[in-house]
């Protein structure tokens, strides 16, 4: 957000990965009203001068990628695969920090292939990165429909659910899901107590030790990106923990006392 000390109202840049999305979100926001004012939306720059349109080219998603990677460097690690039309390490808005993951945009689809193929596992910094065909985020919406997809806070996530419920579900990763994979991406949050992956349904479910590390979780991983796909989070249904191998010795204990007493 940038500020006018000459005290005319402040103004900011969205910078979009595709041209048509920017004039999707122009076409939606220009004239409503945020916190009772109404706010204009307009092109940063003259036509001319704008971004070009990639969306006909073939996108590389880059995953794992150490904090200190920048655009620069992936795209140094990429060029020698073809012409790079785009390329970014995408990064969090608050803190300017990257979020670990990015993007490459190739003009030939073998230029992108290759790269996935050969980079994948490749060492980039001080982590081996990931590679994948990204999938693209569907044009934002016209209608109220966008209010459904708003960033959550933890207070409201933390009480849509009762406190015993630990469980999240994850959703949308419809090819390379592993359990290493969601390990990797939740741990950060908390203690992982037990997962389930679902390859072929493309979900998970993680269940923390703490109600409030499974609400972080819900919090930071929604809307972000896993393997290329956005993934949506939400809270899992609450089940009864697996039984431990001490509840299991206790209940055939008592079992068979009670049967050996009944048949006696």
């Amino acid at each position: 957000m940038i500020v006018d000390t000459a005290g005319h109202d402040p103004y900011c840049f969205v910078e979009f990965y595709e041209h048509r999305h920017a004039t999707a979100t122009i076409a939606a926001m220009n004239g409503r009203k945020i916190l009772g004012k109404e706010v204009k939306v307009n092109w940063a720059t003259t036509p001319t001068s704008q971004k070009k349109d990639t969306s006909s080219h073939f996108h590389v998603f880059v995953g794992d990628l150490s904090p200190e990677i920048t655009t620069d460097d992936i795209k140094a690690a990429f060029a020698p695969f073809g012409k790079i039309s785009d390329c970014r390490v995408v990064k969090d808005m608050a803190t300017g920090k990257s979020k670990g993951y990015g993007f490459v945009s190739f003009f030939n689809k073998w230029d992108a292939e290759n790269a996935i193929q050969q980079m994948g596992g490749q060492w980039l910094g001080g982590r081996q990165i990931r590679t994948n065909w990204a999938t693209r985020k569907p044009a934002p919406k016209t209608t109220n429909e966008t209010t459904n997809t708003k960033q959550l806070s933890f207070d409201e996530v933390v009480n849509q659910s009762s406190p015993s419920n630990c469980t999240v579900y994850c959703g949308g990763v419809t090819t390379g899901l592993t359990e290493q994979i969601m390990r990797q991406t939740f741990s950060p949050f908390g203690q992982i107590m037990e997962i389930r992956v679902f390859p072929d349904k493309g979900y998970s479910f993680v269940r923390f030790n703490s109600h409030e590390a499974a609400a972080h979780a819900i919090v930071s991983v929604n809307g972000t990106s896993i393997e290329g796909y956005v993934v949506k989070c939400y809270w899992g249904k609450e089940t009864t923990d697996i039984v431990s191998p001490i509840q299991q010795f206790f209940f055939f204990f008592f079992f068979f006392k009670w049967r050996l007493g009944f048949l006696v």
